[in-house]
């Protein structure tokens, strides 16, 4: 039950990337609902923006292929390099469809971002999940 929330909360995390990514305007000016200090600060520091939502990813796709406690190292190390790879399809996929919208650009920078967000976001759920099994040892 736990993976299916965990999938429900991937998608729609990947169907706000996809959102966010397609908008006409990159400077989300038509973006009413968000705080000002949020467009602010996204428009500032602009290839970061796409990190945040791939912290979310990282973390998701982690937690989606969790397994039993006995795995071997190797598959855990398999599985880890799989989901950078999902990642990375995902925000080419994002990138790749601006190339069909007006006002966008595509930008090799924010493909970089978006795995590096990812690959953080993955480290940081395999180091809470070492914490909490030390702290139950």
């Amino acid at each position: 039950m736990l993976q299916k929330i965990v999938l429900l909360i991937l998608l729609l995390v990947i169907g706000i990337v996809f959102y966010f990514s397609w908008l006409p305007d990159p400077g989300l000016r038509s973006e009413s609902y968000l705080p000002k200090w949020l467009l602010n600060w996204s428009n500032h520091y602009y290839n970061l923006r796409t990190a945040v939502p791939f912290l979310a990813v990282g973390f998701l796709l982690e937690a989606y292929e969790q397994k039993s406690s006995n795995e071997i190292n190797q598959i855990k190390n398999l599985n880890f390099i799989q989901n950078i790879g999902i990642a990375a399809i995902i925000v080419c996929i994002a990138e790749g469809g601006q190339f069909i919208v007006q006002k966008r650009n595509p930008d090799l920078m924010d493909v970089f971002y978006g795995i590096i967000g990812s690959l953080a976001g993955g480290l940081f759920y395999n180091l809470l999940k070492k914490l909490k099994n030390a702290k139950q040892t």
